[in-house]
């Protein structure tokens, strides 16, 4: 199975010309950053409240970004609540994205030519676990969910939220499509406690930065 920074990294991408998407590049941080908060939460690593996120599992995961991920929160002197990990993280989103860009081509998700991130599977599905059914490719499955009354599993709830508040689908809605799923993806995002904690801790920091910049434009 992908991680949620692998499949936050695949629906970035622009399907036919393997670019990124034009997201503003503190949103994909904390894309990211919350991605692997939310991939330890689900792998049962740590939990959080409204006041701090706490590790509920020091064993390794045997994933390196998580492990390191997790070592980070272990060796903290203080519990710290998730905005403040979603902070921390973020500053090593550029090592999170690479490492999950090389994943997905080292597992024949993806092909890497000069600096672009090509499709293999021209089904739109991608193998999992071993004797797992395939899994629907992230968009599709997303885009699905959000025209549907189809009950999200909590790994896609997290990518909704996180899609949602780094305004990922400004770029693969139209406008009168972002408004007919405004509800539905507000629906989506209170079905999972640790995903609506996480995603409330980035959309903090994103308005913040929104009125920092308002205040003290460039």
């Amino acid at each position: 199975m992908l991680t949620l920074a692998e499949e936050i990294v695949l629906l970035m991408l622009e399907d036919e010309s393997g670019k990124f998407v034009h997201v503003p590049e503190h949103s994909v941080s904390y894309a990211l950053s919350g991605a692997l908060l939310m991939d330890l939460a689900f792998e049962g690593k740590v939990d959080t409240d409204p006041e701090k996120l706490f590790v509920t599992d020091r064993e390794p995961t045997g994933d390196d970004l998580l492990d390191s991920a997790l070592h980070d929160i272990c060796a903290s002197e203080e519990q710290h609540d998730s905005r403040y990990w979603v902070e921390f993280f973020s500053r090593k989103s550029a090592d999170i994205r690479r490492a999950s860009l090389d994943r997905l081509c080292a597992n024949g998700i993806l092909r890497e030519e000069e600096n672009l991130f090509l499709w293999v599977f021209r089904s739109r599905r991608y193998p999992t676990r071993a004797g797992a059914v395939e899994r629907r490719e992230v968009k599709l499955r997303i885009m699905s969910l959000l025209f549907s009354d189809e009950i999200p599993d909590p790994r896609d709830i997290a990518i909704i939220g996180l899609a949602d508040v780094c305004r990922i689908f400004e770029h693969l809605l139209a406008r009168p499509e972002r408004e007919r799923v405004r509800d539905r993806i507000n629906q989506i995002r209170k079905l999972e406690l640790i995903a609506d904690t996480v995603v409330t801790a980035v959309r903090e920091i994103e308005t913040r930065i929104a009125q920092s910049m308002t205040m003290h434009p460039m």
